[in-house]
This record gives C-alpha cells, sequence and structure tokens, in this order.
C-alpha cells in the first residue's frame, strides 16, 4: 500500500477535504488525510498523508504556517473575505506608514476571536453551519502568536503582506481585526499558504499535474516524500535489535542520548518520532506497520 506525504499547490475552489477526496481514488486507499485546512478560496501548500502517514497529521496542523496575504482596507464583510456579503464600506484615510506601524502592534503572542464562517466548534456543530443559519454565537478568544508581519506591495486599497504564525491562526480574522484598529475597517482579499512545517512551494505539485500524471499512467507514488521528512529538525538514532523490539512494543528504553526528540530507526526503517528525559527514550508516535 501507497505509505507517504504529497504536497499539493491546492487550487482555488476547492476545499481540502475536496483535494483529499481526490486523492483517495489516485492512490486507491481510503487512508488520506491532510495536514491543515485552507479555505476554498486560498491556494497554496497543502501537505496531503497517503497510508501510514496519515498519523502525523496532528504534527502538520500543529506546527507554524507562513501565507502571502492581501488586506483590503474599507471593507467589511460577514466572512471576514471578499467571498463574503459586503456588510459596511468605510473612507480609508491611512497609507502605508499606518499599516506598517499597525503590524508592528499585532506582533507576538495574542488572543483572537474565530470568526463565525469557520469549522470550530461549539457543542458539537460547526460555527460555519450555524452562521448560515443566521445565527450568531459568541466564541472565546484562543492564544495565537503572530512572528513574522511583513508588507510587501501597496496597489490603491490592497495591502499585500506576509505572515508568519502559529497554529490556529486565522488570517481573515487577522485583516479583519487590523483593519478595525486603523479605523476603516479592512477584509481579506486573497490567501495563498507558501509554507507549512518543513514543507513549501518548492516542495509542491499543483493538482492539475498530478492528475494529468495519473491518467497517463505515471508511477504517481514516486513523489510520495517519506514519514520522516514530516521532522527533519530531529536527530537520527539507529535502535539496536533490544531497542527496536522495545519501542515495536510502546516500552521505554534507557539511553545515554541528550534530552530532546529524535526519529527512531530500525534496520532502516523508520520506526517512530520518540522524546528523550531523563536517560529515557519514550516514543511520542509510531509509524511502523503492525503486522
Amino acid at each position: 500500500m501507497a505509505s507517504g506525504i504529497i504536497i499539493i499547490d491546492k487550487p482555488q475552489g476547492w476545499t481540502s477535504q475536496d483535494v483529499a477526496a481526490r486523492l483517495r481514488r489516485v492512490f486507491g486507499t481510503r487512508r488520506v488525510g491532510h495536514g491543515g485546512t485552507l479555505d476554498p478560496m486560498a491556494t497554496g501548500v497543502l501537505p496531503v498523508m497517503v497510508g501510514r502517514a496519515t498519523r502525523g497529521a496532528a504534527f502538520l496542523e500543529n506546527a507554524r504556517k507562513q501565507y502571502m496575504a492581501t488586506l483590503r482596507l474599507g471593507l467589511l464583510t460577514d466572512t471576514e473575505d471578499t467571498t463574503g456579503t459586503v456588510l459596511e464600506t468605510r473612507p480609508v484615510t491611512v497609507g502605508r506608514e499606518d499599516v506598517e506601524a499597525m503590524f508592528r502592534r499585532f506582533l507576538g503572542r495574542q488572543m483572537q476571536v474565530p470568526p463565525m464562517y469557520s469549522a470550530v466548534k461549539v457543542d458539537g456543530k460547526k460555527l460555519y453551519t450555524l452562521a448560515r443559519q443566521g445565527r450568531h454565537i459568541e466564541r472565546a478568544p484562543r492564544p495565537i502568536e503572530i512572528y513574522r508581519l511583513e508588507l510587501v506591495q501597496v496597489q490603491d486599497r490592497d495591502y499585500t503582506f506576509l505572515v508568519d504564525c502559529s497554529k490556529g491562526t486565522y488570517i481573515r480574522t487577522l485583516c479583519k481585526d487590523i483593519g478595525l484598529a486603523l479605523g476603516c475597517g479592512g477584509t481579506m482579499a486573497a490567501l495563498r499558504r507558501t509554507q507549512a512545517g518543513a514543507y513549501s512551494l518548492d516542495d509542491a505539485i499543483s493538482l492539475e499535474c498530478l492528475l494529468d500524471m495519473a491518467e497517463a499512467g505515471d508511477p504517481v507514488e514516486r513523489l510520495l516524500r517519506p514519514v520522516d521528512s514530516l521532522f527533519p529538525h530531529c536527530p537520527k538514532v539507529e535502535l539496536s535489535p533490544k531497542q527496536e523490539r522495545i519501542c515495536r512494543n510502546g516500552g521505554v528504553f534507557s539511553t545515554a542520548l541528550p534530552s530532546g526528540d529524535y526519529r527512531l530507526y530500525g534496520g532502516g526503517e523508520f520506526l517512530a518520532l520518540a522524546r528523550c528525559a531523563g536517560g529515557e527514550m519514550k516514543t511520542i508516535k509510531s509509524f511502523f506497520e503492525v503486522n
């Protein structure tokens, strides 16, 4: 069975689930998942995990992300992006220097209220389902962190910027909040994810290209990256036969390695991501096939 990670440059108009569903047919398995949702209007890096690589989905969901986004000032919508219904338009009296100064205020740790049009669940129901029913629910703010905000281009009321952020950050909401802080309102006019965890646009293949290859009978399995590529910054450790047996049985073994996270291998096969603390190695997540 195919197993690994493929980085898709998601096209506009597709949901992340649409992409995963299409790739289930391409790779002939139901064990396909994605590492972090992108809105239908967004494009860019969407890691898709196949086979046992799906066990690593949570690590990508929790990873830092980088985007190129466009903030349109003077406009407020119900979805916080330009696909929604316009709620209000306002005059724009601020300029580049004002926006750059505001960006500096939004750097660092902060609390963000998730948008109504999101997949966040309240009492078991997704917010966007409630929003489409005309319901407005109070949402608790969530902790996020903005590591970098850099203005790239200005065209009339559109401000294109690069943002490097933590998991759970809604760029739509960031645009809205910056616009409101500037006094003129704002909404997201475009979004492209340029990096997710260890993967960037340089690693991506367009969905159209992948589907063309599959239709032509090309062996698309060769495009799958190994599961351990999820953890490039974790040192590699080759286990002894005894340590491998313990690892495969979910046990803990002693080691002289410094504390930290490691990639564990047995006979060259990637077995698990593990954490060493106090001279003991314990599995965080196993990735080997159970016979």
